[in-house]
């Protein structure tokens, strides 16, 4: 068993909404609310749920970019929230992230070799003499050429920009790198090439990551294990093919009826949807937080609010439902298509293991 790299105990991270006369916070939006997992080092995360749900609010955590109202965060076994400032700073660079938007997360006003070289010199990651040649190692790594180094980010496509912003997250060599949707901005058949790179950069260099991602598909293919966050809780959690065989949540459930499955046999088949709205994240909902919109919800969903609990003894497989061996009983049949080792909807077995369209990546 692989030891743990982050633990999350208990994380909080409520956001004030102010108002009044006098202006004082009238309320808290729960954006992550009592979250408890852990990471195991080399593993990959998948974390997924609607938008608002607080996925980029627990990955934007992990790397110090916001603070946690309560709850511990530990990284190889260190409190990070005890850690000095120059602890802090020192453990900075051994947790990194890959942001949704290419574009926006790199200065336009700098050239890609001063996007790469500064945060390495300022760190101390590299020296004067060899800092070209990181750099040049740093662009191989992500499929660029080094005429690319004189080039501004407005000069590249999306897929060409997101291999960029994975070179920067790179270039302090990390431990742990969120990945905040970094494919969701991008064309499918672009989209495949960057998880191939990220499946290939974790397995040469040792990384651990946390996914984050709206598309089921996508978290599959990369993920070891799955974490379904909705309205501030995560709701269920397990290896990959357990959650897709057997989602034992009706809201994983629900996702899993979502995804498009690219064959023409299913054109006509009729499918059912959530209704309603994500809640309000200032006011959830007492009880299940999933309740209003469960097709399964019973008197007591509405009072009595469900821990994520082990099923059983000889999986890792958890669920926060009071009756989650009732709905796995209730689920569909498996759809080999999401399941399969091409595992990435909407694109071809072929191009989703060789990285077909290797055009983007080269200038």
């Amino acid at each position: 068993m692989r030891e743990d790299l982050i633990r999350v105990e208990h994380l909080k991270l409520y956001y004030p909404v102010k108002g009044g006369i006098i202006t004082h916070t009238v309320r808290n939006i729960h954006a992550v609310d009592d979250v408890s997992f852990s990471i195991r080092e080399g593993e990959t995360l998948g974390l997924v749920g609607e938008s608002g749900c607080g996925k980029s609010t627990i990955g934007r955590a992990l790397v110090g970019l916001e603070t946690p109202t309560a709850g511990k965060i530990y990284y190889q076994g260190r409190d990070l929230s005890a850690l000095s400032q120059k602890e802090m700073r020192e453990i900075r660079t051994q947790l990194q992230m890959v942001f949704q938007d290419p574009y926006s997360s790199l200065n336009p006003r700098k050239h890609i070799y001063e996007i790469l070289a500064q945060p390495m010199l300022y760190h101390h990651c590299t020296t004067k003499e060899h800092v070209m040649r990181d750099v040049e190692k740093l662009l191989e790594l992500v499929g660029l050429p080094r005429q690319v180094l004189g080039r501004y980010p407005h000069e590249f496509s999306g897929g060409q920009r997101q291999r960029i912003g994975i070179a920067k997250a790179l270039s302090l060599n990390p431990r742990f790198i969120v990945c905040d949707e970094p494919v969701s901005a991008l064309d499918v058949s672009i989209q495949a090439q960057i998880l191939n790179l990220l499946k290939r950069l974790q397995k040469e260099l040792h990384l651990t990551l946390l996914f984050v991602g709206h598309g089921l598909g996508a978290v599959n293919y990369v993920s070891d294990r799955i974490a379904v966050m909705y309205l501030g809780k995560i709701v269920e959690l397990g290896e990959a093919r357990e959650i897709f065989r057997h989602p034992a949540h009706p809201y994983t459930q629900a996702l899993l009826r979502a995804v498009p499955v690219p064959d023409p046999a299913e054109k006509n088949v009729s499918k059912q949807f959530l209704a309603g709205e994500v809640g309000d994240g200032s006011r959830p909902p007492a009880g299940c937080r999933f309740h209003p919109r469960c097709p399964y919800a019973r008197e007591v969903c509405q009072t009595q609010e469900p821990a994520l609990e082990q099923l059983a003894c000889e999986t890792e497989h958890s669920s926060a439902c009071l009756f989650a061996r009732e709905v796995c009983q209730m689920q569909e049949p498996a759809r080999e298509l999401l399941l399969g080792e091409a595992g990435y909807p909407g694109v071809s077995p072929h191009a989703a293991k060789s990285g077909a369209g290797k055009g983007d990546a080269h200038v």
